[in-house]
């Protein structure tokens, strides 16, 4: 599903935010990202949706090399791949429905369709009930559900999530998670970036740890392995 080879970034203030890494992810695989602040792990997420660009190295994607990919054909390419959030990047003068709706929208779905698939979705995130809200009326976990079923409604590969539960409280974030559990048993790819140790611990799956850009840890079924 990802391969990484020989991927460096330095970005132009000097910082070296991936220096060598190597790396081969699974299809239906559910990884954990793991360092401490600044170690590269946001850097090492976005390279794989092609929101960073490597200075060198090779990056494969669902069979695309998006490492020379034009930025012509990134749209294209991000329709397979689910982005999650930790900010949630909801657009906030549109209804649940309608937030959900719009990665469908512009990909020209027709609109029986996009109300089907919808709908689906948003059952599977518990929000069918709030279709018709809009963010400013939704908690915290609840955007981030909302945010969920965005990045699957394309049916995607893969869903990529950065920090999903940071900005949540321990109960919401269970429940995120329990969501993220069920879109990975049903063959997605979860790649997630985190710092929270308790649902590393807990819910066991492999774990890759980075460290000044390089990855100096990778186990199946891991810990999380730093003090808070």
């Amino acid at each position: 599903m990802i391969i990484m080879k020989d991927v460096y970034k330095k970005y132009p203030n000097g910082i070296v935010a991936a220096n060598g890494i190597n790396v081969n992810i699974e299809q239906g695989e559910f990884v954990y990202v793991v360092g401490s602040s600044g170690a590269g792990k946001s850097t090492f997420i976005k390279m794989m949706y092609r929101e960073e660009r490597p200075t060198k190295g090779t990056i494969i994607v669902n069979g695309v090399e998006i490492s020379k990919l034009k930025n012509s054909k990134i749209p294209h390419f991000r329709r397979r791949v689910g982005v999650v959030f930790q900010d949630f990047k909801l657009l906030p003068k549109l209804t649940v429905f309608e937030n959900v709706a719009f990665a469908l929208e512009v990909i020209e779905e027709s609109p029986r369709i996009i109300k089907r698939r919808v709908m689906e979705v948003l059952d599977l995130v518990n929000l069918k009930h709030k279709a018709r809200m809009h963010p400013t009326e939704l908690s915290g976990g609840e955007q981030q559900r909302v945010s969920i079923a965005r990045s699957i409604v394309n049916s995607p590969s893969v869903v990529i999530a950065d920090e999903p539960t940071g900005n949540l409280d321990p109960e919401t974030s269970w429940g995120i998670m329990k969501i993220f559990e069920e879109i990975n048993a049903r063959g997605t790819t979860v790649i997630m970036a985190t710092h929270n140790r308790e649902v590393v611990n807990t819910l066991k799956h492999r774990v890759i740890a980075i460290e000044s850009g390089m990855i100096v840890r990778d186990e199946q079924r891991g810990d999380y392995g730093y003090e808070n």
